[in-house]
């Protein structure tokens, strides 16, 4: 049997791990709206968030820290009835010219059809990245969770816990990766009209106006960026860098049934298949296993 000083000691470890790792989820205290002020509002106690698209503005929030490596997630509840033209955003990413980014977008829809999912990846400011995805459920009835995973090894999109899309790390054969920049967590509802429903041929119905996307329970399990000593902090293999554990830097078998299961039922778009587009020159990474 432990000693009770060993326990006391392996709980003070867990707890020094936990207030490391994981921000305060009261969206108040850890994110501030930075756009469309009086078309943003919080409530139940800081838990829930909802953001306004009109005709005279958008709305956006964004996390008051950055972070490097770890696990963000969102309970989303996006725009019911005829959305189409709208986009909703829920992203980490950084600034400047060769920001990195790591993008969930959900594109508005005519009523009766299917949500998209888009999501794309920036590295050193490139993009063009994107794979698209239709719900295999009603995103607008109910809330459900988008995680965005990422460490020194890959990033994993997951959707209510069910992982989508991996981009693994492949730096060492050139392929820039999420790795040296803190980014900060944003959510947005905007007009993108001129793209987002039909390649921009649905345009917004202003008449479905106000639209509204609500966004609940902000988590951060993830390492705060205090600065250039970050990227090396942040990627030490230690036990409050949970995300360098051996566990995250591949999916599980289950995982990998349940990823295939996804990309053969619910993807429409795959950048690595788009040949017309990049000239026949295929990104790098497409040759590449990612998961």
């Amino acid at each position: 049997m432990p000693s009770l000083k060993a326990l006391l000691l392996a709980l003070f470890i867990i707890a020094v791990v936990v207030d490391q790792s994981f921000v305060e989820a009261n969206f108040p205290k850890s994110m501030y709206i930075n756009w469309g002020a009086h078309h943003s509002s919080f409530a139940g106690n800081g838990e829930d968030l909802q953001l306004v698209l009109d005709q005279t503005s958008g709305s956006a929030v964004k996390s008051k820290r950055s972070f490097l490596f770890g696990s963000i997630e969102m309970l989303i509840k996006l725009v019911p009835g005829n959305s189409a033209g709208t986009v909703a955003a829920y992203y980490v990413t950084s600034t400047g010219d060769k920001h990195d980014e790591i993008d969930f977008e959900f594109l508005g829809n005519v009523s009766g059809q299917p949500y998209i999912v888009h999501t794309n990846i920036y590295t050193q400011g490139n993009g063009s990245r994107e794979q698209q995805f239709y719900l295999w459920f009603d995103p607008t009835a109910d809330f459900h969770n988008y995680t965005i995973h990422w460490n020194p090894t890959e990033v994993v999109w997951y959707i209510d816990n069910l992982p989508i899309r991996v981009f693994r790390n492949y730096e060492k054969d050139g392929i820039a990766f999420p790795n040296k920049q803190g980014m900060r967590v944003h959510a947005s509802l905007w007009n993108a009209d001129n793209w987002a429903t039909r390649g921009g041929l649905v345009k917004i119905d202003w008449n479905s106006s106000p639209f509204i996307a609500r966004f609940r329970r902000f988590r951060a399990r993830a390492c705060k960026w205090d600065g250039p000593v970050s990227i090396n902090q942040c990627a030490t293999k230690s036990p409050a860098n949970w995300w360098t554990s051996p566990s995250f830097s591949q999916l599980s078998s289950s995982q990998m049934g349940q990823l295939n299961w996804v990309r053969q039922n619910f993807m429409i778009y795959d950048y690595c298949k788009d040949t017309k587009r990049f000239n026949g020159q295929i990104p790098p990474e497409c040759f590449k296993q990612q998961f």
